[in-house]
């Protein structure tokens, strides 16, 4: 029977972290991030093994949703519909939800902190703000969902900026000088906006909400960038990604500091990549074949994480470090959907030892 994983470290008190163990000196790069957990948690549910493994989203530490969607390896019908889960203490325990359109050709879910979305194509979007109590249906993207982007997003018909005013994403009246915008990253009335243009990596910062732009200059990358990510980490420190044009190898990594952005170019990174997050305090979490490391100091460091390749790393809105993937492994800052056991749910907190 399939089942998933939940796992949360935000209702885990931490205590300061210990030095690294002799059995793995250079695994453990500073920051105050886990070095190890000790804490499982599985419940038992009833599902059914025709349904494939679930599809596991956390808003933030404790609240988060599981979807099992796949039912004999087709999309769920009447005879085997489509069932929703819900936690709100971190994965220890899981209720089951009344889905609202248990049978449809394809079902998405997405949330975010107060909101649960679920997309059952072709019969429209369902939205619930009380926990998946009640839902209210919609033909079209329901707003709440496109305010949860962000303050600041980019019109995707247009390629501009612009700022949600509650009901609509209103463009920016004046634009940054910045071509090809592939992301937009914002903190209060900051913004951060990045793009390539021509091959080369271009950004631009505003400190008062869209007023003023300034293009800072960025230094050359360490070869080709397709993809030029903004990220503004947990401490306030904004970053650039450059995705490489196969999107496996390590990527080109700036960080804002004095009159524009300096490459990052840490020691002994690998060759090939999963996800990279930017974490705060000069740091950036990195999953890929290797397992998890970390760039810290101008070097990279092994970390004696269970995250492997399929691992996909992202930061929630309450700054809980999340992997999601489907293997056997998982981290204990991450909601993921793996096997564990007939029929179960289970979470992994971390702890400091």
């Amino acid at each position: 029977m399939p089942v998933l994983t939940a796992c949360s470290i935000g209702d885990v008190r931490r205590r300061p972290p210990v030095a690294p163990t002799p059995s793995a000196p250079a695994t453990t790069a500073p920051g105050p991030l886990p070095a190890s957990f000790d804490e499982v948690r599985r419940v038992r549910v009833a599902v059914s093994e025709r349904y494939d493994r679930p599809y596991v989203e956390f808003a933030d530490a404790r609240d988060g949703y599981a979807l099992f969607a796949v039912c004999d390896g087709k999309p769920a019908a009447p005879a085997c519909p489509a069932l929703l889960y819900g936690t709100a203490d971190g994965g220890r325990s899981w209720r089951k939800l009344r889905h609202p359109r248990p049978s449809a050709a394809n079902q998405q879910l997405y949330t975010a902190p107060g909101l649960l979305v679920l997309l059952s194509e072709p019969h429209g979007w369902y939205t619930s703000t009380d926990g998946g109590a009640t839902f209210t249906h919609s033909r079209s993207t329901p707003p709440l969902w496109v305010g949860a982007q962000g303050r600041f997003q980019i019109v995707e018909s247009t390629g501009k900026v612009a700022e949600w005013d509650g009901r609509r994403l209103r463009p920016l009246a004046k634009q940054p000088d910045v071509p090809g915008i592939n992301t937009v990253a914002s903190r209060d009335d900051r913004i951060v906006v990045a793009g390539v243009h021509d091959g080369r990596p271009v950004a631009a910062v505003s400190p008062d909400g869209g007023r003023r732009w300034w293009r800072l200059a960025v230094s050359p990358p360490d070869g080709e960038v397709g993809v030029l990510r903004a990220v503004i980490d947990a401490t306030g420190t904004a970053w650039l990604v450059g995705e490489r044009p196969d999107r496996t190898s390590f990527p080109a990594l700036w960080r804002e500091g004095g009159p524009g952005w300096e490459l990052v170019q840490p020691e002994d990174r690998p060759e090939r990549i999963r996800s990279v997050v930017p974490v705060g305090g000069g740091m950036v979490v990195v999953t890929g074949p290797d397992g998890a490391g970390m760039v810290a100091g101008g070097r990279y460091h092994r970390m004696n994480w269970p995250l492997t390749a399929e691992h996909h790393l992202m930061v929630l809105a309450d700054g809980t470090l999340c992997a999601v993937g489907r293997t056997t492994s998982s981290w204990p800052a991450s909601p993921s959907a793996r096997r564990v056991g007939p029929g179960s749910l289970s979470s992994t907190a971390d702890r400091y030892v």
